[in-house]
């Protein structure tokens, strides 16, 4: 083939040229398009919709079991009744003042109609609330007695339960769970208490216990006592370093160095007195910190 002939196919004019690389640039642009544009774009977020879409019907569905789950109601023993939960029972203040001055006297309602005798509620409210009364086990154990022709028959033998004063310092985890009202997680509360500040010298520190309601303490109170160990290591207060002060769990830093520096201005301390006229000193638990300290 003559070369100057094929050469002679290559010959263009301006305008042609011109149309053959426009042609050439649009067809690079469409490459380009083609690699660089995600055409998928709407079925990835159909997806992400569906995902969604799932994700909330899930906690759709989850709100709705709990809108319907009933609420677990516990029993609870009425002589410790508070101000709140007499109101959320649907007590008058009367009723509940009735209960409270029968318990300043130190007696206890042993049965649903003592309770309605003493706070005079009525019937109806009785029949609500009396399913939800616990009693100690040695009252629901009393003897069942009955009347016949002026002679009491005694259904059952019945003794009643000693109740065993146990040290709160040798308390263990299981004679805590004992108590009504302590589960695990607040017999390891009270087991930390006490392992923070080395021995319990006080039941009243039982209130410092998070979690633990007046009715609670009440019911520990009956069944242990404080007994101070024989080797009892006291803090000798007018010896003790800034450290040893401050590692003491009544005591801040801030305030283990006010009683060094006082200590070293005006002299040894002579009681507890004496200490509690330091700025920051908890003066209403000094009784308490009296029996950790030595003068």
């Amino acid at each position: 083939m003559n070369f100057k002939t094929l050469a002679l196919h290559f010959k263009f004019t301006r305008q042609q040229r011109t149309g053959i690389f426009l042609l050439f640039l649009i067809i690079v642009m469409l490459q380009l398009v083609y690699f660089f544009v995600d055409f998928n774009l709407d079925e990835k977020n159909f997806q992400e919709e569906n995902k969604w879409t799932s994700l909330q019907s899930e906690i759709d569905s989850l709100k709705l079991a709990k809108y319907n789950e009933r609420p677990h109601v516990y029993k609870f023993n009425p002589n410790f009744i508070s101000d709140y939960k007499g109101y959320k029972l649907g007590m008058s203040t009367q009723e509940i003042d009735r209960l409270f001055a029968f318990r300043k006297e130190n007696k206890y309602v042993n049965s649903a109609e003592e309770f309605q005798h003493i706070t005079g509620v009525s019937d109806s409210l009785l029949n609500v609330i009396s399913p939800l009364f616990k009693f100690p086990e040695w009252i629901q154990k009393k003897n069942n007695f009955k009347v016949d022709k002026k002679e009491f028959v005694q259904k059952t033998d019945f003794k009643k339960e000693k109740i065993v004063i146990l040290d709160i310092n040798q308390a263990t985890q299981e004679d805590l769970i004992k108590i009504y009202g302590v589960g695990e997680a607040l017999s390891l509360r009270i087991l930390k208490q006490k392992e923070i500040l080395g021995y319990f010298v006080s039941m009243e520190q039982m209130n410092d216990v998070w979690g633990l309601s007046p009715e609670v303490i009440a019911e520990l109170k009956t069944h242990f006592k404080v007994i101070l160990p024989v080797n009892l290591k006291k803090i000798a207060i007018n010896d003790a370093s800034l450290k040893e002060l401050s590692q003491f769990p009544y005591f801040r830093y801030a305030l283990a160095k006010q009683i060094v520096t006082a200590r070293s201005m005006d002299g040894n301390f002579e009681n507890i007195e004496d200490l509690a006229k330091i700025k920051g000193f908890p003066v209403e638990k000094a009784k308490i910190i009296s029996l950790y300290l030595e003068f």
